[in-house]
This record gives structure tokens, C-alpha cells and sequence, in this order.
């Protein structure tokens, strides 16, 4: 990344182009395949050119995209899921993620957001719970909208690599005021009050970060085999307390949370490999088919099989 920050921007639509075109180039990132799983961002906002990703990242933080036109897809977990231009979209990043195309993408924004930090904000536990099971969250915005968040995007960039304390924080305000105006959007009819919420969390904050790092153990270790009492026993909790207050905390079970990540993984391995059902079904944490099959039904409506048959037929 240069060390050179650009200087003040016009912000003006008929300009965003061209300042992008003089200025992000030589700071764009780009996916380094030899980063390790879970290795941290932290709390940033940079501008990555559009390459096809090699292998999928996976990461703590919710991670925020947002581009200004063309789009981009994913493979999240066995999902493609297509990030359209002028729409903020976030998902939580543990889940594995994959760009496998793109269209008409010059850049992108990327914000990342430690996951704890983002728990704190009080958003809707219905929002917060998509989240977790590895759902993506879209803003429906309309064309005034989307130049204001092209506008906030380029702005929290430039005040993130100013690097001071100061701007750092007036960004997390901003970005936690957007959040909660899609929140809004989503479900128009919960009331949100930042004040109470922020009270209430202050009072539980110990049990959000214990919710939270059991959501983080399942993400890291749902491969093996993974008893509710090693999970409370990561956070030392209880086992029925640390279930009671995971489900309190997100809206669902630990026991769901580690099902959808195994099926998120099978349908990630059943579209990108050629690996036997069986094999898929052990790779992905399953200790026997039958349970594998049954869960993926529940779940997906379809079979393994079919659900491979149906994806590859797709993508001819």
C-alpha cells in the first residue's frame, strides 16, 4: 500500500471514477493464498481489485463489501451468492468465502469488522442470527442511497489510512448508524433504541463475549467431532448454561450452528471437488452417512447427489 495518502477528494458523482482511477490502483489488495485460516484483519476499510480467489479465506471478522458497479460472485459456504453493484453486503467471514467470478469491476471496497466489536452494536438478534448460520444480508437501497454509501466507502478509506485514534472512531459511529439503518430496513417493525441497547449489552458484555467465542470455536472446529461440553468447556461455562445462553444470545442452538456449518462445508466440497458422497459427508464432520444425508435433506430440500447434479448442470 503506498505510504502517500491522496489528497482531499471531490466527492461529486461525476468525479468518483476518475479519483478512483488516479488513486486506488496503487493501493488495491489483492487475496495472498498463503495466508493463514483465521489469521485477523481487524477493523479496516481498503480497496481490493476483483480476482478470482484459488482457494476460500476465512476470517473472524463480519466483512462488508460494497462496489460501484459490475458485480462480484461467491462461493459462501456451497452458496454463489453475487455482490450487485451500489449494495452494501455482509456476511460473517468465518464462514468460507470464494470469488469465482466477476463482472465489470475496476474495485471494491472490503470492510472488515472484529466480530465482537460488531456484537456490541445491538443490532437485531434476527440480523446478527442470519448472520451466524452463514446467511448474507443485502441493503435495498435506491439510487440517492447508494451515492451516499459510495461517498461514506471512500470517505472511511481515506480516514483509515490517515491512521489516528480519533478517525478511527468517528468511522466505527458512522459505519455502526449504517448498520443500524439496515437493520432497520429489514425489520421495520422492532423498534431499535441505540441507547437501551447499548445499556443492556454494557450489563451482559461478559456473556456476549462468551456467546461469541463459542460461535467462533464452532467456525474453527465443526470438522471434528464437537460435544456441547468441549464448546462450554472453551469459554468455561457450564454445558446447559452455555447452551441456554447461546441460544438467548443469537436465537439458535449450538447444535444447529455446527449442522449448518458441515452442510455449508459439503456443498462447498460437492460443487468444488470430486470427492465420493462419503467422503464429502466425513470430511465435512458427519461420523455416518445416513445422519449426513438426513441433515443435508433437512436443510438443503434436496440430496447430495441431486444437489451436485443440479449445480454443475448450472454452470455449463
Amino acid at each position: 500500500m503506498a505510504d502517500k495518502a491522496p489528497p482531499d477528494l471531490d466527492l461529486s458523482p461525476n468525479t468518483i471514477e476518475n479519483e478512483a482511477n488516479l488513486y486506488y490502483p496503487e493501493a488495491m489488495l489483492h487475496f495472498d493464498t498463503d495466508r493463514p485460516e483465521f489469521s485477523p484483519y481487524g477493523f479496516t476499510c481498503e480497496v481490493w481489485e476483483p480476482k478470482r480467489m484459488q482457494r476460500p479465506d476465512r476470517h473472524d471478522e463480519i466483512e462488508i463489501n460494497f462496489l460501484a458497479e459490475g458485480s462480484l460472485t461467491y462461493l459462501i459456504g456451497g452458496s454463489r451468492v453475487t455482490v450487485e453493484p451500489r449494495t452494501v453486503t455482509l456476511f460473517w467471514a468465518a464462514v468460507p468465502h470464494q470469488i469465482v467470478e466477476f463482472r465489470d469491476v475496476t474495485h471494491y471496497y472490503v470492510i472488515t469488522v472484529p466480530f465482537g466489536r460488531f456484537l456490541q452494536w445491538g443490532l437485531p438478534e434476527k440480523l446478527q442470527t442470519q448472520l451466524i448460520i452463514g446467511n448474507v444480508i443485502a441493503a435495498d437501497t435506491d439510487e440517492t442511497v447508494s451515492h451516499v454509501d459510495e461517498t461514506l466507502f471512500q470517505q472511511w478509506h481515506r480516514d483509515l489510512r490517515s491512521g489516528t485514534d480519533e478517525l478511527k472512531e468517528i468511522v466505527l459511529l458512522e459505519l455502526k448508524a449504517r448498520l443500524l439503518r439496515l437493520a432497520r430496513a429489514h425489520h421495520p417493525r422492532r423498534a431499535i433504541s441505540v441507547l437501551d441497547d447499548e445499556q443492556k449489552l454494557n450489563r451482559a458484555s461478559p456473556n456476549l463475549e462468551k456467546a461469541e467465542l463459542m460461535a467462533c470455536y464452532i467456525a474453527r472446529h465443526y470438522r471434528s467431532r464437537l460435544p456441547i461440553k468441549e464448546i462450554a468447556e472453551s469459554v468455561n461455562l457450564h454445558p446447559d448454561y452455555a447452551a441456554n445462553l447461546f441460544r438467548r444470545t443469537f436465537g439458535t442452538t449450538l447444535n444447529t450452528l455446527i449442522t449448518r456449518h458441515r452442510i455449508a462445508e459439503a456443498q462447498r466440497l460437492l460443487i468444488t471437488s470430486d470427492e465420493q458422497i462419503v467422503n464429502v459427508a466425513f470430511d465435512s464432520g458427519f461420523d455416518s452417512l445416513s445422519r449426513f444425508n438426513r441433515a443435508f435433506k433437512e436443510l438443503t430440500g434436496t440430496t447430495p447427489r441431486s444437489f451436485r447434479k443440479e449445480c454443475r448442470a448450472s454452470n455449463r
